[in-house]
């Protein structure tokens, strides 16, 4: 699995104009799911997630986690994390997992973080979305299960 995690004040997702959640202050993650990923893979990221230590402790240093500032999770499908863009002008999206497997494992990462006692609030599984989010810092960070970044 894949992510994209950004350390966010707020940020909201809209389907056909309607607000369908939102959070306040913590990590809005974009998450991709590969085709060979596993039930591991969710967990390692939702652990990797919830404890990943980009939020400043009072001398402005990343030192706190999303655990220890009590934030929030917006958690956002997104299968184009495994568009393969080395040959041509098009994306492949071959690495990705298929649409049943990859909402089972996206579920299986959600319910993972919210196990930690995390709030998460989702976007809508094959929608189109729109994602309204403010980037505090900015903080931008990559996560991959399988360790290749």
């Amino acid at each position: 699995m894949r992510s994209v995690v950004q350390r966010t004040v707020n940020s909201s997702v809209s389907v056909d104009g309607k607000e369908i959640s939102a959070i306040g202050p913590g990590l809005t993650a974009l998450i991709g799911v590969g085709s060979d990923d596993t039930d591991q893979d969710a967990k390692y990221l939702a652990e990797k997630m919830v404890h990943l230590r980009i939020f400043p402790d009072q001398n402005g240093k990343m030192n706190l986690s999303l655990l220890d500032i009590g934030g929030e999770l917006m958690a956002i499908s997104q299968f184009t994390l495994y568009g393969d863009c080395r040959k041509g002008r098009r994306p492949g999206f071959d690495q990705a997992a298929q649409p049943e497997e990859a909402k089972r494992l996206y579920e299986v990462f959600v319910d993972s973080v919210r196990a930690y006692g995390v709030a998460v609030a989702c976007g809508q599984f094959q929608a189109h979305m729109l994602v309204s989010l403010e980037n505090d810092g900015p903080v931008t960070m990559l996560l991959d299960s399988k360790r290749i970044f």
